[in-house]
């Protein structure tokens, strides 16, 4: 580890399979907390580049549990979290919206490391158990139409950073790995990043794939579609300029939008959008979401058409019901 320390302090830089290698002696335990410490510390103060990020992201794979999906069409909607927002649960909202509107979903999540409440916080707060036995994932996207993937019990790369990344409290390179190395390894994906630079980094790694993609990014440092701005949205048909204005939306503001400061409040707020008691520009904000995603799945569709077949889902009670049913409810906690 210190020659590889000593490299990236020189200001220099990974190739692919010297990325994977790393990334590989990382999971098997070769080196030490500090040692690890200092290497995802480095990430922080400079760029990681695509043949990095691609080298990390196909160990993440190669060591992943698997589960065979051949049988189901999936789209992901992830963040990579590290924007510091603290927004509430917005991408796991949309996911059961998309869900309740007639598309199957695996959700890649994990305990929130630079903000308050990841999606795994949340859903174990509202009761959902934690499972990578396959028949019980099979059983939820059957009646569900979603299955929810936590990280740790698919990654073992997780399970020796998890306590580090916890104490560092930042972002790191595992922030820009989440959205890339879902086990379930989906054919859609809407994915938010917390830069411009890495969309675009993700862009040309997607580019090698044959997903169907949006990547997107808030001008003013979302990693979601935030309706706090304008925003840009990356796809397999190039770069497009979104403003509020072109899809009929005013500006909010940050604190509409804020996800509390405590689980129970993250919570609370997200049985309030599934319930359809959340604010104006709760609602707004996951809807959009969703309908990027469901027009990533159906590129023909008009934004406005994939935001009315999200509002339905949710007004109608659809996404409750795949909530309900993913986590094996009658009715809501709250």
């Amino acid at each position: 580890m210190k020659r590889i320390l000593t490299h990236l302090f020189e200001s220099k830089t990974f190739t692919k399979e010297e990325a994977y290698e790393i990334l590989t002696n990382i999971t098997s335990g070769k080196y030490n907390s500090s040692q690890m410490a200092a290497f995802m510390t480095a990430y922080c103060m400079r760029n990681i580049t695509v043949e990095e990020l691609a080298g990390f992201r196909d160990a993440m794979l190669d060591l992943c549990l698997k589960i065979d999906f051949k049988d189901y069409k999936l789209i992901d909607l992830c963040g990579t979290g590290g924007d510091g927002k603290n927004t509430f649960n917005i991408s796991t909202l949309a996911s059961f919206v998309v869900a309740g509107a007639g598309y199957q979903v695996a959700k890649h999540g994990n305990y929130g490391v630079s903000s308050g409440c990841g999606s795994s916080n949340v859903m174990e707060f509202l009761g959902y158990r934690f499972t990578n036995e396959p028949g019980e994932i099979y059983r939820s996207l059957d009646e569900a139409g979603i299955c929810f993937l936590h990280a740790p019990l698919f990654h073992p790369a997780m399970k020796t950073v998890a306590p580090i990344r916890k104490e560092l409290g930042v972002k790191t390179f595992f922030n820009m790995l989440g959205p890339l190395v879902n086990p379930a390894e989906p054919i859609y994906q809407s994915v938010g990043v917390f830069s411009l630079e890495l969309a675009r980094l993700y862009g040309y790694l997607y580019q090698k794939t044959n997903k169907r993609y949006s990547i997107l990014h808030a001008f003013d440092g979302y990693d979601e579609i935030s309706l706090t701005g304008d925003f840009k949205v990356i796809g397999n048909k190039g770069e497009q300029y979104v403003s509020l204005e072109s899809i009929g939306f005013d500006k909010v503001r940050a604190n509409e939008i804020n996800g509390g400061e405590t689980i129970e409040e993250a919570a609370r707020i997200f049985m309030d959008v599934l319930n359809g008691t959340a604010s104006f520009a709760q609602k707004n904000v996951v809807l959009c979401n969703a309908a990027i995603a469901i027009q990533t799945i159906c590129p023909s569709k008009s934004f406005a058409d994939c935001y009315y077949e999200a509002e339905a889902s949710l007004l109608s009670k659809k996404a409750l019901l795949s909530f309900n049913r993913l986590v094996k409810k009658e009715k809501a906690i709250y």
